[in-house]
C-alpha cells in the first residue's frame, strides 16, 4: 500500500489515466481467456492460430513492448515531462505528450516529432529544465587595442543589469577574455528565468550592447590580415 501511495503521488494526472487505461485493458484481456475456460472452449484451439500469429508478429511487438516498457518507467522516473525544453537525436523543442509506447516533441520551429520512448530511455538526452528552468545567456564581443579594459567591462555589467529578464541572482559578471589577433576578447555572463524567450533576450542584449558602445566611442575592429607578395 505505501508503494502504491508513493507511485500514485509521483504521478500526474494524467500519466494515472494513461496506466490505468492500460491496466483495464490487461485486465480485460485476462478475463477474456477466463471466459474461454468457463465456457469450456479448449485454448489449444486457437494454439495452432496463435502459433503462426506469434512468427508474423513476433519481431514488431518486441519493439512496441519494449517501447510500452519505456513509457512506465518514463512515467514513474518522470525524467522527461510535459513542458520540459529537451534536445534528442538532434531534435530540440518542447515535451507535448508522454504516452506508454511514444512521446511528442513541439520543435522551436513548430514542427511536432514522434519519439519512441525507447529513444527517450537508451540514448542521450539533454533536459533543459529537468530541475530548474534558468539558462544562462553569454554575449562576447571584441574591441580595439587601446581600449580601456575597466570601461568595457563596466559596460558590459550596465547593458546586462538594464535588461528586465536578466537576474540579479545570479547576478551579470563581464569577463575579459584576453587578446585576439586583432581586439581585445570580452564576455557578458547573465541568467535568465524566462527559456522561452532566451533567444529574443540574446538578441536584445547583443543590440543593446552594440548601441552602448557605439554611444561611447568604443571601436569593434575588424579581422586584420597582413598580406606579403614576393617578386617574381
Amino acid at each position: 500500500m505505501h508503494l502504491a501511495r508513493a507511485v500514485a503521488a509521483g504521478l500526474d494526472a494524467r500519466s494515472v489515466r494513461t496506466v490505468r487505461r492500460w491496466t483495464l485493458s490487461l485486465i480485460g484481456v485476462l478475463l477474456a481467456l477466463l471466459t474461454l475456460n468457463v465456457a469450456r472452449i479448449p485454448i489449444t484451439v486457437f494454439a495452432f492460430l496463435g502459433g503462426a500469429l506469434a512468427i508474423g508478429v513476433g519481431f514488431g511487438m518486441q519493439t512496441m513492448f519494449k517501447n510500452f516498457i519505456s513509457g512506465m518507467i518514463l512515467l514513474l522516473e518522470r525524467n522527461v515531462q510535459i513542458g520540459d525544453i529537451v534536445e534528442v537525436e538532434g531534435t530540440s523543442g518542447t515535451v507535448v505528450s508522454v504516452d506508454l509506447r511514444s512521446s511528442t516533441v513541439l520543435g522551436f520551429d513548430g514542427v511536432e516529432t514522434i519519439v519512441p520512448n525507447s529513444v527517450l530511455l537508451e540514448n542521450k538526452v539533454t533536459n533543459w529544465t529537468l530541475s530548474d528552468r534558468r539558462r544562462r545567456i553569454d554575449v562576447g564581443v571584441g574591441v580595439a587595442y587601446g581600449t580601456a579594459p575597466k570601461q568595457v567591462l563596466d559596460l558590459l555589467l550596465a547593458v546586462a543589469r538594464a535588461h528586465p529578464q536578466v537576474l540579479s541572482d545570479p547576478a551579470p559578471v563581464a569577463l575579459f577574455l584576453g587578446f585576439g589577433d586583432s581586439a581585445l576578447r570580452f564576455e557578458m555572463r547573465v541568467w535568465t528565468d524566462r527559456f522561452d524567450l532566451w533567444v529574443q533576450t540574446q538578441s536584445e542584449l547583443v543590440v543593446a550592447l552594440y548601441a552602448a558602445l557605439q554611444e561611447a566611442g568604443i571601436e569593434i575592429p575588424f579581422p586584420q590580415r597582413e598580406v606579403r607578395l614576393r617578386p617574381g
